[in-house]
């Protein structure tokens, strides 16, 4: 859990260096074999992802269930599936939902089965939809940031430096063909072990030092900085508010050492970052950020505060 003073953000004390490496050098294979070593399997991919993918779970008169790959370390247990419309018209604006990028934030994955089970029947007369609802699923299963391969997803979305997740995605919507997607949210989390567990391992991996840093307490939103659609991120925003709270800036001014812009909003060059909500190059793009570890959060309120920013997107473009 965070901070139990709601008005103050918490800040994470780290150990003065990763377990695994050295200071000033960065990890050879024998670091990479370690880390790998100590990863275990700590939830199932099928019971909480696939199998409420299934029939009974999703409406599938208006919505199916699609395959587009699988991860090559695990066939058979990492087969990996998108939700999209069944009928899909050209003159209706597109939703492209990305979940579990970051396989260990819990409700980008979960937030996105809920929209599908509960919301997209409302929406789905009037937009095309489709839906990564796991990106990262060995990750999901490992709680992990990095991938199996010891790569961060949501920094592979550009060519070069794709991943094995991001690849397929990327392929998958190469095949889909769509002129303009109207909107892409990329559902996230910024938890207390981004600081005492995942930042230092990449910074252990490159052989630096990590310091404590200020983890925002409550909802925020990443745009992207060459295309902000401010507006847009501000109707997320307030319809996000009715479910849970904004984080507030840190004494700075900042959140993740980034300005805030709007309340609750801060940008950053996606596209430049290898970010995947820069992938399509869609109209209106963010990425959510849900803090689980707050003492006024809950895992449904988590859930619910990645639908509506779903919705309140769908909202936004839908009274425009």
């Amino acid at each position: 859990m965070g901070s139990t003073d709601s008005t103050e953000e918490p800040t994470i004390t780290v150990t003065p260096f990763y377990p695994i490496g050295t200071p000033g050098k960065p990890w050879t294979e024998a670091e990479s074999e370690q880390w790998k070593a100590q990863t275990k399997i700590q939830r199932s991919y099928k019971q909480e992802v696939l199998d409420k993918l299934n029939n009974d779970n999703l409406n599938d008169d208006v919505l199916e269930v699609v395959q587009y790959g699988a991860l090559s370390h695990d066939e058979q247990r990492y087969p990996l599936f998108a939700v999209k419309s069944r009928t899909w018209q050209e003159d209706k604006p597109c939703l492209l939902v990305t979940g579990g990028v970051h396989g260990y934030e819990t409700s980008g994955v979960q937030g996105a089965i809920h929209f599908l089970q509960k919301e997209a029947l409302n929406y789905v007369d009037k937009v095309n939809i489709l839906v990564f609802p796991c990106v990262s699923p060995w990750a999901y299963e490992h709680i992990q940031r990095w991938n199996a391969d010891i790569k961060d997803p949501n920094r592979s979305f550009n060519k070069g430096v794709e991943t094995e997740e991001s690849m397929a995605v990327m392929t998958y919507l190469e095949k889909m063909n769509v002129s303009k997607w109207t909107i892409h949210l990329d559902l996230h989390e910024t938890t207390d072990t981004d600081a005492t567990e995942f930042m230092p391992a990449k910074h252990a991996q490159a052989g630096l030092m990590y310091e404590s840093e200020v983890i925002p307490d409550g909802f925020y939103l990443v745009g992207d900085s060459e295309n902000a659609q401010l507006d847009f991120q501000e109707a997320v925003i307030a319809n996000v508010k009715k479910v849970t709270h904004i984080a507030p800036p840190d004494d700075s001014g900042n959140i993740i050492d980034e300005p805030v812009v709007k309340e609750g909003i801060i940008i950053v060059p996606a596209n430049e970052l290898g970010l995947c909500c820069s992938v399509t190059g869609g109209t209106y793009v963010t990425t959510t950020e849900v803090y689980p570890d707050s003492p006024r959060a809950t895992d449904e309120i988590c859930n619910l505060a990645q639908v509506a920013a779903i919705t309140g997107a769908l909202d936004f473009v839908l009274s425009k």
